[in-house]
């Protein structure tokens, strides 16, 4: 119910004191002026309950003499005192109402709690007053019914999973009850699904179960790919030996060269198979080709030295032999 505008107040007041300043200045202080004060206080009464203002976003429905009158505001309007009567105020901004429905069975007989939200509208003032009884309290109920159908109609996991679709379900179901009360009703929003909490862990184990098994799949399909990847990589090394001892030489390489102290056992089956003794023998003779190389270049250099010291001798007794001649 809207409260006393302060225009009516303050219309009310200045009657009232009109009639009592009038009274004063006709009568005096006597009494026989009372009546101007009692009907400047009638006035002032019917004044100020004849002016109404309504916000904006509201509307005052009117009857008269017991019968719908009309739609009033928003802005400044006057009724008639004691014949029109303003039965209720609509507010016709979006409202929202909260619902929900308790320990209500899905259709695979789950009991849930569901809580949601209600976002309407009054678009026909008239028939929100006339057409039914207290309409907030209507629109309550009829979403607390229909969320409640909609819920036993669906199972478990589409409760879980397909909110959107249920969300639209309960709009038209809403929107088609509460249409012939002038109401429309905008969205319907499931805030949130409630499960017993035995159930809650049995789902969560069911869930981690099958991520598990996922996991394995991707696991065994990984390895089968690494299977066939081997099979390819043994046929060519099986058609080409060379690539299979490079691929021998270069893993006892990595094994070697990340530390000095690491120490790689080799079998003598894996010498004879990647014919590392045939590698040994070719280094050995390059060794000795090499040690031979190094043995004539140092006999070329001694006989390089004996040769320049006997060139030094031979000056040296020509140089004597010329100066005893002279």
């Amino acid at each position: 119910m809207k409260s006393v505008s302060s225009i009516s107040s303050l219309l009310f007041f200045i009657i009232f004191l009109g009639g009592v300043v009038l009274e004063y200045t006709t009568y005096g202080p006597n009494i026989d002026g009372f009546w101007l004060i009692g009907g400047g206080f009638i006035l002032a009464v019917y004044v100020s309950s004849s002016i109404k203002i309504a916000d904006q976003w509201d509307c005052a429905v009117v009857l008269r003499l017991g019968k719908f009158h009309g739609l009033k505001g928003p802005g400044l309007f006057f009724i008639i005192p004691l014949i029109d009567r303003i039965v209720c105020w609509i507010d016709t901004r979006t409202l929202t109402t909260a619902f929900k429905a308790e320990k209500t069975l899905t259709k695979d007989t789950v009991p849930v709690d569901v809580d949601a939200v209600l976002f309407w509208k009054v678009i026909d003032p008239k028939k929100a007053a006339l057409e039914v009884a207290e309409y907030q309290n209507a629109i309550n109920w009829a979403a607390q019914t229909a969320l409640r159908d909609v819920i036993g109609k669906t199972e478990l996991s589409d409760m879980l999973e397909g909110r959107e679709k249920i969300d639209k379900e309960l709009l038209n179901l809403i929107d088609g009850r509460t249409q012939p009360w002038g109401i429309q009703v905008s969205a319907v929003e499931i805030k949130d699904v409630l499960i017993p909490q035995s159930l809650e862990n049995s789902m969560s184990m069911q869930a981690q179960a099958e991520r598990e098994r996922q996991a394995r799949v991707i696991l065994g399909d990984s390895e089968r790919q690494i299977a066939e990847k081997f099979a390819e990589a043994s046929v060519t090394y099986q058609d080409n030996p060379v690539a299979f001892h490079l691929r021998a030489m270069n893993m006892l390489y990595e094994g070697l060269k990340n530390d000095n102290s690491t120490i790689v056992i080799v079998p003598s089956s894996a010498v004879d198979s990647m014919q590392l003794g045939a590698y040994t023998g070719m280094a050995a003779l390059t060794m000795g080709i090499d040690e031979k190389n190094k043995a004539k270049n140092k006999a070329k250099k001694e006989a390089s030295l004996e040769k320049k010291e006997t060139e030094v001798k031979d000056d040296i007794e020509q140089n004597e032999q010329d100066e005893i001649e002279e």
